[in-house]
C-alpha cells in the first residue's frame, strides 16, 4: 500500500505554499482538439479561397510589387493581379512551419508553429483605463512602458506586442521611435510593433544595433516582430503597408502580416463567406512575402473579425468571434503555415462579469483549436479601444487555466490510482495527506495567484475583495519591478542620435 505523507501539519502547509517544481500550466500547451469545420469544409473554403485569388485577383497593386509578380510572368488584368493556385501553393510549400520569435533574451525565445499554444498581446489601444480613477483617458508613452515592464514578469504572456498608443506623441517617426524605445528598455521577451512607414525601420534597427553593442547585432538575431496589414479589405493591397513589407524583409525582421475584414461591412456577412474572403487576402499577402524572399518567416495571421449589425460597432467577443478564429487557427494549421488568430478580447469597458466571460470563451476555443499564437489575448478592454493593467493580471491568470485545459488528462497506472484507492477504502477512509494526493497537488493542479478560493466569511474578513481590487494589489506589487535591461552607455549613445521622451532610468 502506498503511504500518507509524513512530516506535521506545519510541514506540509510549508510544503503546499512553495511553487511547484514543474509549472502544471506552462505556455506552449497543444491545442488542436476543437474543430468547427468538417475536412470537406476545410477543403471548400480553401479553394472558394483560391478562386477568388485566381478569378477575382487583387486589386491596387504598388508598382514595385506588380514588377515582382511580372517576374512570375503574372500580369496585371485591367488593374488587378489575379494570383494562379500553382503560386499560392507553391508559397504555401517554401513557408516555414515552424520559427523562432527571438528574445533578447536568448532563453526566453519561443519556437511557434506546429500544435503549440502561445497566448501573447496585440491592440494598438488609444485608451488607458486609469488605475487611481477607473475612468479610460488618452494613453502615454509611459503608460506603454507600464505596460511593457508589467508583462514582463507575466509568466503566460510568451510575446508582447505594444499594446497602447502613445497619443503624447509628436508626428509618427517620433511615435514609432519612442514605441520601440519603450519595447527595449521593459522587457527582453520577444516583442512587436508597427512601423508606420517604411522609412522609420532603418533608424529603429541602428537604435537597437547601439542597445546591442555592435553594427548588425539585431539583424543576425532580431527579437522585434513587425506587425503589418499589407491587405485592405476587400481584396486590395495597401501601399504603405506592402513598403514597410519590403523594409522589413531587407532587414530580416519577422512579419505578422494580419487582415482584419469585418462581417458585413468589408466582408460577407455569413461565417464561411468572411472566412474565405479573409483567407483569400491572407493568402495574398502570404504571396506577397513569398515574391520578396522565398521562406521567409511570416505568422500567417488570419482575424476575421465581426460586426454587430445593428449598429456597425466593431463586436470583439462572442459566440461568433469564438468560432471564427477557431475556424482561422483550423485552416491554417490545415495549410501547415505558423497561425495567428485573435481571441481572448471583450467589449467591456470594466472588469466584470461580461470582460471575464467574453474573455474566457474565445481565448478557450482558439487554444482549443490550435492557434499558434493568440493575438490580443492580454489586457485589451473596450473592443480593442482600451488597455488595463489589472487586465493583463487577471488574463495571464486566464491563460494558466486554458493552459491546464489544453495539458488534458493524463493516463497511466500511476493516475489511475488503484493501489491509492485501496489504501484509503481500507485505511482512513480518505486521500487526506496521502501521497498520491501530495503527487498529484505538486504535479496536476494550477493554483491561482490572483482569483479567490476563501470561503465567504474569509472572504469578508480579508476586505471582501472583488477580483479587480486583488489584481490592483497584484499591479502595485509587480510596478516596483524597473528593469536594467539598457547599459548607461547605450542609453546615452542612443539618446544622443533619437529624441527619447522617457526620463533615464534613475540611478
Amino acid at each position: 500500500m502506498a503511504k500518507r505523507a509524513s512530516g506535521g501539519r506545519s510541514a506540509r502547509h510549508a510544503k503546499r505554499a512553495a511553487p511547484p517544481p514543474v509549472n502544471p500550466a506552462p505556455p506552449g500547451a497543444v491545442g488542436g482538439q476543437y474543430k468547427p469545420l468538417s475536412q470537406a469544409d476545410v477543403q471548400s473554403v480553401y479553394d472558394t479561397a483560391c478562386r477568388l485569388l485566381s478569378d477575382l485577383g487583387i486589386g491596387d497593386v504598388p508598382p514595385r510589387l506588380a514588377a515582382l509578380y511580372a517576374a512570375r510572368g503574372v500580369a496585371l488584368d485591367q488593374g488587378r493581379i489575379k494570383i494562379p493556385k500553382t503560386l499560392v501553393e507553391e508559397a504555401i510549400a517554401a513557408a516555414p512551419k515552424q520559427f523562432a520569435l527571438h528574445g533578447r533574451d536568448p532563453k526566453r525565445t519561443i519556437e511557434v508553429g506546429g500544435d503549440a499554444v502561445h497566448f501573447g498581446t496585440g491592440g494598438a489601444a488609444v485608451q488607458t483605463l486609469d488605475r487611481q480613477t477607473g475612468v479610460y483617458r488618452p494613453s502615454t508613452l509611459a503608460d506603454l512602458y507600464d505596460f511593457t515592464r508589467l508583462q514582463d514578469q507575466l509568466t503566460n504572456v510568451s510575446w508582447f506586442t505594444r499594446c497602447c498608443v502613445a497619443t503624447d506623441m509628436v508626428g509618427e517617426y517620433a511615435l514609432d521611435i519612442n514605441t520601440a524605445y519603450a519595447l527595449l528598455r521593459g522587457t527582453t521577451k520577444p516583442v512587436a510593433t508597427s512601423f508606420t512607414l517604411a522609412e522609420h525601420v532603418a533608424p529603429i534597427v541602428a537604435m537597437m544595433d547601439m542597445a546591442e553593442g555592435r553594427d548588425g547585432a539585431f539583424s543576425q538575431r532580431p527579437w522585434i516582430k513587425a506587425h503589418i496589414s499589407p491587405m485592405i479589405s476587400p481584396m486590395r493591397y495597401g501601399a504603405d503597408a506592402v513598403d514597410v513589407t519590403f523594409e522589413c524583409v531587407a532587414h530580416n525582421i519577422p512579419v505578422s502580416c494580419i487582415t482584419a475584414a469585418q462581417s458585413g461591412a468589408t466582408a460577407p456577412a455569413t461565417l464561411a463567406g468572411i472566412l474565405t474572403q479573409s483567407l483569400a487576402e491572407t493568402l495574398a499577402a502570404l504571396v506577397m512575402v513569398h515574391l520578396m524572399k522565398p521562406g521567409y518567416p511570416m505568422v500567417f495571421s488570419n482575424w476575421p473579425f465581426v460586426i454587430d449589425l445593428r449598429t456597425g460597432a466593431f463586436a470583439s467577443a462572442g459566440g461568433e468571434m469564438a468560432v471564427l478564429n477557431a475556424a482561422s487557427a483550423q485552416m491554417i494549421n490545415w495549410l501547415g503555415l505558423v497561425s495567428g488568430v485573435s481571441a481572448g478580447m471583450t467589449d467591456a469597458k470594466s472588469l466584470d462579469a461580461q470582460y471575464g466571460a467574453e474573455k474566457g470563451l474565445t481565448a478557450m476555443a482558439s487554444a482549443l483549436a490550435g492557434g499558434n499564437l493568440i493575438y490580443e489575448s492580454s489586457g485589451m478592454t473596450a473592443a480593442l479601444l482600451g488597455a488595463s493593467l489589472e487586465g493583463f493580471v487577471l488574463d495571464n491568470e486566464m491563460h494558466s487555466h486554458i493552459y491546464r485545459a489544453l495539458r488534458g488528462v493524463e493516463v497511466s497506472e500511476e493516475t489511475l490510482g488503484f493501489d491509492a484507492i485501496c489504501d484509503a477504502v481500507l485505511g482512513e477512509g480518505h486521500f487526506l495527506g496521502h501521497t498520491h494526493t501530495m503527487a498529484a497537488m505538486e504535479r496536476d493542479y494550477y493554483y491561482p495567484a490572483v482569483a479567490d478560493r476563501d470561503d465567504p466569511r474569509t472572504w469578508a474578513e480579508g476586505g471582501a475583495k472583488d477580483a479587480q481590487a486583488r489584481a490592483k494589489d497584484r499591479v502595485d506589487d509587480l510596478l516596483k519591478h524597473h528593469p536594467d535591461y539598457l547599459s548607461s552607455t547605450a542609453d546615452a549613445a542612443i539618446r544622443d542620435q533619437f529624441k527619447i521622451e522617457l526620463p533615464p532610468k534613475a540611478e
